[in-house]
């Protein structure tokens, strides 16, 4: 089959070979987990239950708070310890709930609904919703919502994983490829669509393979091979990829275009939740860096600690000077090893001093190679300027509300101008100004 992809991007080295042969592996219990309320897009979940109560694994302890908003669900069985503040992996103080388990698990009763695709379509959004599901390639958008979309006619899974070091989807669509199917048929029965696509990098030729053998002959669901490129991760590149369409800037959404792209990931957790009733409580962490001494894919509860999967990976051989969650391209560095993961958490990097850049910015020579780059053929560096002045409407006007914020462009400045901080300045700077005016 042909590769398809997008125009422009870059191409980074992945560094997935040093997770990549790794078959998942399901974690011990942790000794507590801390859940935050805010663990997707949207409004925070609004605690259910108090300091001392017990709760069983799967057991609802937030409730969503609004339309966009998700449940949040116990990981373990135990005792509620504490509600309150507590340090993400931002190094900001948000809202948790803490507990601490009990080795002697009980979990929620759970079901299996063998005929879960004869479910009025309703039902089906329900107990997505009711589990919490959410986007898991790093969004966080809550799923009910996008299944709820009108006039689609194509529903795209996202395999790509585009990210440098991150194999978690890719370990998935491994050995979970019939789960994702059922996630997919998921999709499309209760959007209407005729058309199922999983779209995959050439460089996973292992998951396009196994993918593939489980969709042969069928007229409604296919495997896209794409070209390798950086960021083909991203909705409008992989939908531009995929079936040609474009996503209009200026607030445009996949769904204006008749499509919904939902990760790999979230469809295996759609699944399981339609069938099983089960709550997200588990994803899978890849752990992993050139100083790390066994690289692996973890099957690891929400709410455990980085040190805990570190641990698990059996600790260090070098010194690190900066720990990312998420890529080198489009995570953060975390404040700390004590943070716990959430919904979104799909890898933890450790990174020695001599993989990561300590340049500082000088002045911008007018290259425009950060133009060349930009998968939404937008000018970074003028947002960015912008940005550095204050000129906030300016910023807007160039673009910044526009910005995938995938680091691309970055990435190839020889000046280091760090683009994505001045661009999320701008877009924070511009959502506060839209929320004073929208109180007046």
């Amino acid at each position: 089959m042909r590769k398809k992809t997008f125009k422009h991007g870059v191409h980074p080295p992945d560094f997935k070979s040093l997770s990549s042969e790794f078959a998942i592996e399901a974690l011990g219990l942790p000794k507590q987990a801390v859940l935050f309320l805010n663990q997707h897009i949207g409004k925070p979940a609004v605690p259910v239950v108090a300091v001392g109560d017990s709760v069983k694994t799967g057991q609802l302890i937030a409730r969503q708070d609004g339309f966009i908003s998700a449940n949040v669900h116990s990981s373990v069985t135990g005792k509620v310890e504490a509600i309150g503040e507590f340090m993400d992996s931002c190094g900001k103080l948000s809202q948790a709930i803490c507990i601490k388990a009990d080795p002697e698990e009980q979990w929620v009763d759970l079901v299996d609904d063998e005929d879960y695709l004869q479910l009025p379509n309703q039902e089906i959004i329900d107990r997505v919703k009711d589990a919490g599901v959410v986007g898991m390639g790093g969004a966080g958008f809550p799923c009910y919502v996008k299944l709820m979309s009108k006039n689609i006619d194509t529903v795209i899974l996202n395999g790509v994983e585009c990210e440098p070091y991150i194999t978690s989807d890719y370990r998935l669509m491994l050995e979970k490829g019939e789960e994702i199917i059922a996630g997919l048929k998921i999709f499309m029965k209760v959007l209407g669509a005729k058309k199922g696509i999983i779209g995959v990098e050439d460089n996973k030729p292992k998951a396009i393979k196994a993918l593939y053998s489980l969709v042969v002959g069928s007229e409604d669901i296919s495997v896209q091979p794409l070209e390798l490129k950086y960021p083909q991760g991203a909705e409008k590149q992989l939908i531009k990829a995929c079936v040609y369409r474009e996503v209009p800037n200026k607030g445009g959404l996949p769904s204006d275009v008749g499509v919904v792209v939902q990760n790999v990931g979230t469809a295996v957790a759609a699944y399981q939740a339609v069938r099983y009733r089960k709550p997200l409580i588990e994803r899978v962490v890849t752990v992993t860096g050139s100083a790390v001494r066994s690289p692996k894919n973890f099957y690891a509860r929400l709410g455990v600690s980085f040190d805990y999967l570190l641990e698990s990976a059996k600790g260090l051989i070098a010194p690190v000077t900066k720990v990312l969650s998420g890529g080198p391209m489009m995570g953060f560095a975390v404040a700390s090893t004590e943070a716990c993961t959430s919904k979104a958490t799909s890898a933890i990097v450790f990174l020695r001093k001599t993989e990561t850049c300590s340049d500082e910015e000088s002045v911008c020579i007018g290259c425009a190679r950060c133009v060349d780059v930009c998968p939404l053929s937008l000018l970074p560096g003028r947002i960015a300027d912008a940005a550095k002045n204050g000129a906030w409407d300016k910023a807007a006007q160039s673009g910044a509300l526009d910005c995938l914020r995938c680091g691309s462009c970055a990435y190839v400045c020889p000046a280091h101008k760090k683009m994505v901080q001045w661009i999320d300045l701008a877009k924070s700077k511009l959502a506060e100004k839209a929320a004073k005016e929208s109180e007046k």
